[in-house]
């Protein structure tokens, strides 16, 4: 997409300026003009669609712009979401609802909230688990963890990476890493 606007953007500003150097000539020529002309033309203008959110509970921004040369315009708009936003607001839905396991579990697929629960001493819920048995099962698990990969780069789990590499087949390492996940 980034590629195809600077393409654009290259053609609007670079290719009339071509032309008009194109046009210079040795040639000279002299007239006499008697009279007046009026020259009614608007200038061109590249209108920018215009993305209006109204809601303060919606976890979307916009964006818009445009370019216009006196040939051609060019214009986009598009929306961006913000998934932490819709985590939270979804976190705190469960919470208000008195699901407030439901809510920590969904704040802890975050890496960062994760950590800060692991090094506070309260792992995060896993299968119905909390406290001492989740510990355990994250722990048994590992590659479950949200930072997984951050995981077993760290030194002192070497020999627990050793461990799972060694008891787990080449395959379900190879197709977990791609994006399978044998619990969904």
């Amino acid at each position: 997409m980034n590629y195809f606007v600077f393409i654009i953007l290259c053609l609007v500003f670079w290719l009339p300026s071509a032309i008009l150097h194109a046009a210079d000539s040795n040639t000279v020529s002299s007239s006499t003009v008697t009279g007046t002309t009026t020259v009614d033309r608007t200038p061109s203008t590249a209108v920018s669609p215009n993305i209006i959110i109204n809601n303060q509970d919606v976890c979307v921004s916009g964006i818009s712009g445009g370019v216009q040369s006196g040939w051609f315009g060019v214009s986009f708009g598009r929306t961006i979401e913000d998934l932490n936003c819709e985590r939270l607001k979804l976190a705190r839905s469960l919470y208000g609802m008195g699901m407030k396991v439901a809510s920590v579990s969904l704040l802890c697929q975050d890496t960062r909230v994760f950590q800060s629960m692991m090094m506070a001493g309260t792992p995060c819920p896993i299968d119905g688990k909390i406290g001492e048995a989740a510990k355990q099962i994250w722990d048994k698990e590992p590659y479950r963890r949200p930072d997984y990969h951050e995981w077993r780069n760290k030194k002192e789990n070497h020999d627990k990476v050793v461990e799972l590499d060694t008891f787990r087949s080449e395959d379900d390492t190879k197709s977990y890493n791609e994006g399978w996940n044998p619990y969904e």
